[in-house]
């Protein structure tokens, strides 16, 4: 590729597109730490906790609740954060699929699921 691409060399890929790239003997594995360190304080939710299954299967948003609605904006951009990061955390898209479906009622409680 050398001969027919101009090329250099600039060391072991370590963080690519928002993803972490850490390469061993064993193979290669990414996460999206650090990516998701930085959705979560630009959403206000570094405090959280984490949990093993992020939602129930069968679960259901209420329509039927007094939170207020909210900025369609910023919800369409959470939505967008989130569904970057199924793709190293796969067990988060039956919940994401959900928030994202626009027959659901955005509502400010959704963001704590």
């Amino acid at each position: 590729m050398q001969q027919e691409f101009e090329m250099s060399l600039l060391g072991e890929l370590t963080y690519f597109l928002g993803l972490q790239v850490q390469q061993t003997k064993d193979g290669i594995f990414l996460s999206q730490t650090k990516y998701l360190k930085k959705i979560l304080k630009k959403y206000g939710n570094e405090e959280y906790r984490p949990v093993c299954t992020p939602m129930l299967t069968g679960s259901n948003l209420s329509s039927n609740d007094e939170s207020p609605t909210v900025n369609q904006p910023t919800y369409r951009s959470m939505i967008g954060s989130l569904l970057y990061l199924t793709g190293t955390i796969p067990d988060i898209m039956h919940a994401v699929e959900l928030l994202e479906d626009s027959k659901q009622i955005q509502r400010n409680h959704i963001f704590r699921l």
